[in-house]
């Protein structure tokens, strides 16, 4: 399996993490994207992709973190971004939840990092939370990029706008919880060439370590009920997205 969003910098990890990360290849998972969101953890995302040959990093900032783009910082990614093992610019994109940084910088950040995955010929790792309309609007400006949306969270109807434009979904644990109806629609809707695993480790463990922290390891959770809504095997499911994810992100 390929887990291709998780957090293993998250200061969450720093008692046990290589214990944790340790415990992967038991679990069958054989590769992982450790995803930025601000300079300091796509540095911490960097140097684990130098300590484990299955760690691949993904290079970007957060949406509500996009002010360290200023004076240079945008440069800074730049040069992040060409380092080896690299794979996407992301996590990046649009947060209207939390009332933090104004819409209109979130929204100048995002086209810029669009632009930097565009001329490094790179894909996305998008974040977009209560912004699915101002997200697919920006993406139609920038035709040429294609990539993920991670932990989607929207409908079924704004997923097909999603596949149309080109792009694919990844899922995690959210899935797993019994009120997630929604989630667990597209799950069963989601082409099978759109569809990616994730844990978004620390965050949203599945059923039945839901409210603990989250690990890679929790993987075979999230795609066992997504094999189950879909009326297929999880030995399907694992094969069907680790070739989306290779062919996505280029893994060897």
């Amino acid at each position: 399996m390929i887990d291709v969003h998780a957090h293993f910098d998250d200061a969450r990890f720093d008692e046990d993490r290589a214990e944790a990360l340790a415990a992967l290849p038991a679990a069958g998972v054989t590769r992982l994207i450790n995803s930025g969101s601000t300079h300091a953890s796509c540095e911490r995302a960097l140097e684990l992709t130098r300590q484990y040959d299955f760690i691949y990093a993904s290079i970007g900032i957060y949406p509500h973190d996009t002010m360290e783009l200023e004076n240079g910082g945008m440069k800074y990614l730049r040069e992040m971004a060409q380092q080896p093992k690299v794979v996407a610019i992301g996590e990046i994109g649009l947060d209207y939840y939390y009332d933090g940084t104004p819409k209109p910088i979130q929204q100048k950040w995002f086209h810029q990092q669009l632009e930097l995955a565009e001329e490094l010929k790179l894909p996305v790792v998008i974040h977009s939370r209560d912004a699915i309309r101002d997200t697919l609007e920006i993406l139609r400006q920038h035709p040429n990029n294609t990539g993920i949306f991670h932990c989607y969270s929207g409908s079924v109807e704004s997923l097909r706008e999603v596949v149309e434009l080109g792009w694919s979904i990844s899922m995690g644990g959210v899935v797993t919880f019994k009120n997630s109806r929604v989630t667990k629609e597209v799950a069963a809707a989601v082409p099978a060439d759109r569809l990616m695993l994730e844990t978004d480790s620390p965050y949203l463990a599945p059923v039945p370590y839901r409210g603990k922290r989250n690990t890679s390891a929790y993987l075979p959770e999230v795609m066992a009920e997504i094999a189950r809504l879909r009326g297929a095997t999880p030995e399907e499911i694992e094969r069907i997205t680790d070739e989306n994810a290779c062919r996505m992100f280029k893994l060897k």
